[in-house]
């Protein structure tokens, strides 16, 4: 059994915890275990977090103003995406060296590549916009339903 959701949301900051309670919802039901549930969360907040504030540009409308989450648990891995319409992303993925811990911005795609097993960062292909999708094999709770047999 598997278990996949979207949603299109709006670049508003009131979407990032949407998205992260769905994700949380969909785990405890599924019964994964909370630790990885807590950090695929905290991944899907930066992830989030990085759409909302880069993922449009001021002159075009419409697309812009949205962007989109899909999570797939197939009994073995979760995968998210998260992607957007911004410009895309023309430096490396990662930053070479990663903010300052006290620093308040900056940190988000550090901090999900140490969360998730595998991340992938990079621009749609044939149009504008970043592509986030990370994914992190599962731990489940005993007597869990969606658990992999």
């Amino acid at each position: 059994m598997s278990i996949w959701w979207s949603l299109h949301l709006r670049r508003e900051a009131a979407s990032v915890p949407l998205a992260r309670r769905l994700l949380l919802g969909t785990m405890e039901t599924a019964g994964v275990d909370p630790d990885i549930s807590y950090d695929l969360s905290v991944a899907l907040s930066e992830a989030c977090a990085n759409a909302v504030e880069h993922g449009g540009s001021a002159t075009s409308g419409g697309s812009s103003e949205a962007y989109r989450v899909t999570a797939y648990l197939d009994g073995v891995k979760c995968r998210i995406e998260v992607t957007d319409s911004g410009p895309g992303i023309t430096a490396p993925s990662v930053p070479a060296r990663p903010a300052r811990t006290d620093a308040e911005h900056g940190r988000g795609l550090t901090l999900i590549q140490e969360l998730a097993d595998h991340v992938h960062i990079g621009n749609k292909p044939g149009r504008a916009g970043t592509v986030v999708s990370f994914d992190k094999i599962l731990k489940w709770q005993e007597d869990a339903p969606l658990m992999a047999v």
